[in-house]
């Protein structure tokens, strides 16, 4: 009974895992059997590649035909194996040879035409592939250049069925990868835009130099949307690493461009407050997809209007500002997806949001109410709390010359190299990353500056985690100032930061 074997790959979060798909064509009646925790839309591959296969101007084998996808106990999601698939039962049939499809990764999903239509994840895939020893991946044509960002591994596209048939049989040649391109820079939205609100253009100044959370209180129309949208163009560009990294997760979640798909600007993701908790975690019903708070990976999550995202959807967001992941078990297994992001959270004072506080109707009780949809232990993991109040005349703004985004962004750059170059020999690119006790024992802060912390500790103004982001802020005001390690002034003007938060 012939036998052939070709590789792909199945999505494992963002991992690539090898599949080896077995065509075998035995005595029975003509049919299709798939076994290897197919879901759905991998059941439906048999009726797709056969059409695909006929309109290639091959044959179908009139006999029983059985497709394993091993290994067994590994659930397959999607279409990404019905270019394998074809060329297995192909190659068992003797239709075309198997000798290039050996040590060869097939991704794509077949049209009934046998054209070869594009699939999410090829990224995360093509670096499976090369991590497993792979020497070849052919992907579809449209995301060629996505696969082309991997290096150590050959990448070929291509179009059709037909086409990649005739490549088997060396009549034809695929189309290498090009040269990767550097994406469009869109323009960014500038900081001197904002006019009035200087302690909050100084907020969001350390927040992006420190990679600090951040909440704006403030009444509508004060510019806690028009800041948030401005914390992007502060952060430096992504490094390669990290720009693979959230080029991996944006592929998962097909939403990469496909001429220039490499993420080299840190991603700004604003979901609304309807959202739900599984697509703004991440979800599914079998291997769950990746959120809002992966794709905001190495970027920005803006929760405007925090307060009626509801208590259950924002405290969901607690492990993950904590570890920097997210780890979603579903009946199937269990998948990790990154998920370290800077947190930026808008809201009104209270649900009647006047325009001058004079006018809020509002009891102190619905007040409280509706403030304390922000937990405790949320609030705990913000760094920095900004109360924000209106501009009383258009003269005091007009007559403001705010630091543009560029100027402001120098000086965050210069803050975050100190602060890497300090941590670089343990791997933490800010000074949000460092754990607590590393950043208790590291670097140790003078003894003035600890004292305040300990009164804030006995007082009961601030928690464990309270005092290590209090030292995580004064470091970076000390980044900011150039100065050595943190003393009590920068301690302090920590200390008002977090008391804001806790008022």
């Amino acid at each position: 009974m012939p036998i052939a074997r070709v590789w792909s790959m199945a999505l494992f979060g963002v991992r690539g895992v090898p599949v080896e798909i077995e065509a075998d064509i035995g005595v029975g009646l003509p049919g299709t059997t798939l076994v290897g925790l197919p879901d759905t839309g991998l059941r439906e591959a048999k009726d797709r590649v056969r059409s695909a296969v006929r309109n290639s101007r091959c044959d179908w084998p009139a006999r029983k035909v059985t497709l394993g996808l091993s290994p067994a106990n590994l659930p397959k999601v999607g279409s990404a194996y019905d270019l394998g698939i074809a060329l297995a039962v192909l190659a068992a049939a003797g239709t075309v040879p198997a000798g290039k499809l050996a040590g060869t990764v097939l991704l794509g999903e077949l049209a009934l035409d046998g054209r070869i239509r594009p699939v999410r994840g090829v990224l995360p895939s093509v670096f499976g592939a090369r991590d497993h020893g792979f020497r070849r991946v052919v992907v579809p044509h449209d995301t060629l250049a996505e696969a082309g960002l991997v290096d150590g591994v050959e990448v070929l596209g291509a179009g059709s069925l037909a086409e990649v048939l005739a490549w088997c049989r060396d009549v034809v040649t695929l189309r290498p990868a090009p040269e990767p391109r550097e994406p469009v820079e869109h323009e960014i939205a500038d900081l001197s835009d904002v006019r009035g609100q200087p302690e909050a253009r100084w907020a969001m100044e350390v927040a992006a130099a420190g990679g600090h959370h951040i909440l704006l209180i403030g009444p509508p129309g004060v510019g806690k949307t028009l800041l948030a949208r401005r914390l992007p163009g502060l952060l430096p560009p992504l490094s390669t690493g990290e720009a693979l990294e959230v080029t991996a997760v944006h592929s998962v979640g097909g939403s990469l461009a496909a001429d220039a798909p490499l993420v080299r600007t840190p991603p700004f993701i604003a979901p609304h407050h309807s959202i739900s908790t599984a697509a703004l975690i991440g979800g599914g019903s079998q291997l769950a997809a990746p959120g809002a708070v992966s794709k905001a990976h190495r970027g920005v999550l803006f929760l405007d209007e925090s307060c009626e995202f509801g208590a259950n959807r924002l405290d969901s967001l607690r492990t993950a500002l904590e570890e920097g992941e997210v780890r979603l078990a579903r009946a199937r297994g269990v998948v990790t997806y990154p998920a370290r992001f800077q947190l930026v959270m808008a809201t009104n004072p209270c649900p009647c949001a006047p325009r001058h506080e004079a006018e809020c109707t509002c009891s102190a009780m619905a007040r409280r109410r509706y403030f304390g949809k922000l937990s405790g232990p949320l609030l705990d993991r913000v760094d920095i709390t900004v109360p924000m109040h209106p501009v009383k005349t258009m003269h005091d703004a007009l007559a403001e010359q705010p630091e543009s985004t560029a100027t402001v962004r120098e000086r965050v750059v210069a803050a975050r190299d100190r602060a890497r170059q300090r941590w670089s020999e343990h791997g933490w690119r800010t000074n949000a990353d460092v754990p607590g006790p590393r950043l208790r024992t590291t670097v140790a802060p003078s003894p003035d500056a600890t004292a305040l912390l300990d009164r804030g500790l006995r007082r009961g103004f601030l928690t464990a985690r309270g005092a290590d982001k209090c030292l995580r802020l004064a470091w970076t005001l000390t980044d900011l100032a150039g100065r050595g390690r943190p003393g009590a002034d920068e301690v302090a003007a920590a200390m008002d930061l977090r008391d804001r938060a806790a008022a």
